[in-house]
């Protein structure tokens, strides 16, 4: 039944900047994102790309800098896919990481919603693939450029791709969150252009842009450190003369709220080309 679902969602999605290096893609259920997040995974070069940086936010333990898995595969109802000890052996000598437990590795959504995806679009060079899932903690600006610098080369090699793991704004009274600018007309158009405006930001690739973004409206993007790092790293790779571009391809949301009992999460699917 999952491989239908991708298979259909896929099918209905257009390849038009790939192969991409990242993208940003939600971790909501897929009857609420899985179109949405086709967008992004259309993108994906499976002959080019050789192994998968996946990073996702903490929902359920602080953490005030990045973790690893203890595990060494982690199955989907697809294939199983394994994760790269040579990378985590790397980045483990930084000092920069700690370890997860296994129990927040299998209570961890924002990672786990990404690998049957990960997989269907990989499938055709599954044998070769191999994952680096990293839980990326509530950073600091200076540890979302320290994080930007060490992944940038790695986001440098073309036979690696990074999965930003990220939905856009929650609203409504259950996520303490409901601006709303009344020039935009209903709820739902407010959020949209609040949205929007975000994204337009995280296109420019400017992490300095998206920081003050985040400070001026508090919008709820549950991946805004993993969506932090990636411009950082992106910041670091440009001043070396690499040119990239970042293009959203999607948005959609759960609802359209036009009252205050409403509430609804926001996705967006993009990808990041490197010219």
């Amino acid at each position: 039944t999952l491989n239908t679902q991708l298979e259909g969602w896929l099918s209905q999605a257009q390849s038009t900047i790939s192969p991409a290096r990242a993208i940003i893609a939600p971790h909501a259920g897929y009857s609420y994102c899985g179109a949405c997040a086709a967008h992004a995974y259309k993108q994906i070069d499976p002959s080019v790309t050789r192994r998968v940086f996946i990073l996702g936010p903490s929902h359920h333990v602080p953490l005030s800098r990045c973790a690893l898995s203890s595990a060494e595969v982690y199955k989907t109802p697809l294939y199983d896919l394994r994760i790269d000890q040579n990378v985590y052996a790397d980045l483990w000598k930084t000092g920069m990481f700690e370890r997860m437990s296994l129990q927040t590795d299998e209570d961890e959504h924002s990672i786990e919603m990404h690998l049957p995806y990960t997989a269907k679009a990989m499938e055709s060079h599954k044998d070769e693939l191999s994952i680096v899932p990293v839980l990326v903690g509530a950073l600091s600006e200076s540890k979302e450029q320290d994080y930007g610098k060490l992944l940038s080369r790695y986001l440098a090699d073309p036979s690696n791709l990074f999965i930003i793991s990220s939905d856009f704004c929650h609203w409504g009274q259950r996520f303490r969150y409901t601006y709303y600018d009344e020039a935009q007309g209903e709820i739902h158009r407010s959020i949209e252009h609040l949205d929007k405006m975000g994204m337009g930001i995280i296109e420019t690739l400017d992490p300095m842009s998206f920081t003050n973004y985040l400070k001026k409206y508090h919008n709820t993007i549950c991946g805004r450190h993993p969506i932090g790092v990636l411009l950082n790293a992106v910041s670091e790779l440009r001043k070396s003369g690499t040119e990239m571009n970042f293009s959203f391809l999607n948005y959609a949301q759960s609802s359209q709220c036009r009252n205050w009992q409403d509430s609804s999460v926001s996705y967006a699917a993009g990808a990041l080309i490197v010219h």
